[in-house]
């Protein structure tokens, strides 16, 4: 069974453009990372940089509030 989903995966996937076929391929990273017991694991120096550039974009102006997502969610 799993050799025939494997054949139509790979037709399907080589009728794709190569936009198409990076989009699948995120998309498949994505399924690969959320499986159970496999996270990526930041360290607690990497997580505080985060948080100070977060912060530091926030004191500049740098972000969208809630308001202004909303108004564009009504574009999409």
């Amino acid at each position: 069974m799993s050799n025939a989903i494997d054949r139509e995966m790979f037709a399907y996937f080589m009728q794709l453009d190569e936009a198409e076929k990076k989009s699948v391929v995120e998309l498949l990273k994505t399924f690969m990372k959320n499986r159970k017991g496999q996270t990526d694991r930041i360290s607690i120096g990497q997580y505080n940089k985060d948080i100070d550039e977060a912060m530091e974009q926030v004191s500049k102006g740098e972000y969208t509030t809630f308001e202004d997502l909303e108004k564009e969610m009504r574009s999409w």
